[in-house]
């Protein structure tokens, strides 16, 4: 029964979610509300009910369920879009040092995942910290890009992304 009812929550929060539509959102947010005061310490729950805070712009009030989440010990897939949705929530609710620190943890934890290495770079620019925040950025950028021009001096971009200081 809880695995139906938190699947019905899901589908409702992704379709409100794609809509943009607050109404579904609401919907699914109170479905979840009324799981987590039912199964307090299940961190699947917590997890889902965060993203539908975050998903209606209610960052403030997810903080504590991805603490929860965080705590209670969610994995794999969920534990990294956690830690993201957390750090990306603190960034924007300008908790830099917390959005850091977290955003930092997720990098460390999965290092492949390049939406917590530009969460994080973000943050970096926020904290004054341009030199790492570019260099981040840069290398995501030549990692991931097809475009010729920029593979054309990949070399190049790639070593002044560790050595942005450098002047000949």
């Amino acid at each position: 029964m809880i695995k139906l009812r938190l699947a019905e929550a899901i589908q409702l929060r992704e379709e409100g979610r794609a809509k943009q539509d607050q109404v579904i959102l609401e919907a699914a947010r109170k479905l979840l509300f009324d799981l987590v005061a039912a199964y307090p310490d299940d961190a699947e729950i917590n997890f889902q009910i965060a993203v539908a805070y975050d998903n209606l712009g209610l960052g403030r009030e997810a903080i504590p369920f991805y603490l929860r989440t965080l705590e209670l010990g969610l994995s794999g897939p969920d534990h990294e879009r956690a830690l993201l949705g957390l750090g990306s929530t603190y960034r924007y609710l300008g908790y830099y040092q917390e959005a850091e620190e977290t955003l930092r943890r997720g990098v460390r934890e999965f290092p492949h995942n390049r939406a917590l290495q530009v969460f994080l770079a973000i943050v970096l620019y926020n904290t004054k910290q341009d030199k790492e925040a570019v260099e981040l950025l840069l290398t995501n950028l030549m990692e991931t890009t097809s475009d010729e021009k920029l593979q054309y001096f990949k070399r190049g971009i790639m070593y002044y992304a560790q050595h942005l200081d450098e002047t000949w």
